[in-house]
């Protein structure tokens, strides 16, 4: 068993129980240079494809408002343009207002993306976490033993930095909550990736766990520092805003 979650393979498929599939076809919109699906693309893909899971689960009325704590990407192999992808998300453990959320990107000419999400159902009013309907928990429950889900975090906060640089935010960078979407932190993640190609050469993990809000019109700073120790590479990033880190993130070799 690995030390640590972080080092931890993401649950498989399973056989049976409530998996949620849809496909469609990659968007030129979201692909980088070597024309493979960027990181942000897979991040707004697993978001829209649990938007349609909670529709067909019939939950989306009573619950459409969810925030990610942390994200997890494996690229176990890239998936590039043009390409078709077939998406199955399922629940891999719940509690009583929060979840992961397994989501699996094939692509039918290759490519092969594994995802997690850590999602907490909110009050749109209060903004806090909100008790989720016993019908949900039925259905998710269907494809994990683990009922008892608490969040515990996966990453630390970077000690230093090797580098550091200013991040700009646009409007179109914004929620309904008037904070940062979280899709917006992975073009901050993909900046630091064209510094550390080796690191990111598939397969490898990427992961974001949100720590504080961002608001539009902070100052934010990018820090990263490099790690390589025996067969292990990555590299720790922080976004920060004076000195406070609002999200941590990690990229490394699998």
């Amino acid at each position: 068993m690995p030390a640590n979650d972080v080092d931890r393979r993401l649950t498989p498929l399973p056989a049976t129980g409530y998996i949620y599939r849809t496909s469609w076809r990659v968007a030129t919109g979201d692909l980088d240079g070597n024309l493979d699906l960027r990181l942000d693309g897979v991040a707004r893909y697993i978001q829209d494809v649990g938007a349609e899971n909670l529709v067909d689960a019939g939950e989306a009325e009573e619950h459409p408002h969810w925030l990610v704590q942390r994200t997890v990407i494996d690229v176990i192999e890239p998936i590039e343009f043009p390409n078709d992808i077939a998406f199955s998300r399922w629940c891999s453990a719940l509690s009583s207002r929060w979840c992961t959320m397994r989501v699996d990107l094939v692509g039918s000419d290759g490519g092969r993306i594994e995802t997690e999400g850590f999602w907490i159902a909110i009050n749109s009013k209060t903004l806090t976490p909100q008790r989720v309907s016993d019908s949900l928990v039925e259905r998710f429950a269907s494809t994990t033993d683990i009922h008892r889900l608490k969040w515990r975090p996966w990453l630390q906060n970077p000690d230093g930095a090797d580098e550091t640089l200013p991040f700009a935010l646009r409007r179109t960078d914004i929620d309904i909550f008037e904070h940062v979407t979280n899709t917006a932190y992975w073009h901050a993640i993909h900046e630091v990736m064209a510094l550390v190609p080796d690191v990111c050469t598939p397969p490898y993990r990427a992961v974001i766990e949100y720590r504080k809000p961002i608001k539009y019109g902070e100052d934010i700073t990018l820090e990263w520092k490099r790690h390589d120790s025996g067969q292990i590479h990555d590299v720790q990033i922080a976004l920060t805003v004076g000195g406070d880190v609002r999200a941590a993130a990690l990229l490394r070799k699998l």
